[in-house]
C-alpha cells in the first residue's frame, strides 16, 4: 500500500490501515523512528480506554499494607541476591 504526500505535508492513511489501527476522524496517532530508520505509526489510545485493563472485574484490590509489604519482600530478595539500587 501507499499513499501520497500532499503539499502541505500530510498523507491519506489507506483504509485498511485505519481499519487494522482502529482510528477514526479525529483520533491522533503517534510517530516512533527507529534506530534502523524505520517508522511505526500507532493510535494514540487516551487514558480512559486503559482502565480496567489489567484487573478482572472480580479481582480482589490490594490494600495499601499488601502493597507494602510486597514492595519490603521484593526489596528483601534483591538486596539478598546482591542487586542494590
Amino acid at each position: 500500500m501507499e499513499s501520497a504526500l500532499s503539499i502541505k505535508g500530510q498523507i491519506t492513511i489507506p483504509k485498511e490501515i485505519r481499519e487494522h489501527l482502529r482510528v477514526h476522524p479525529g483520533d491522533r496517532v503517534k510517530f516512533f523512528i527507529h534506530p534502523n530508520g524505520t517508522v511505526v505509526i500507532l493510535p494514540k489510545i487516551p487514558i480512559t480506554e486503559l482502565r480496567g485493563m489489567l484487573a478482572s472485574k472480580t479481582a480482589r484490590r490490594a490494600t495499601v499494607e499488601e502493597m507494602e509489604s510486597g514492595i519490603a519482600a521484593g526489596a528483601t530478595a534483591s538486596f539478598r541476591r546482591g542487586k542494590r539500587p
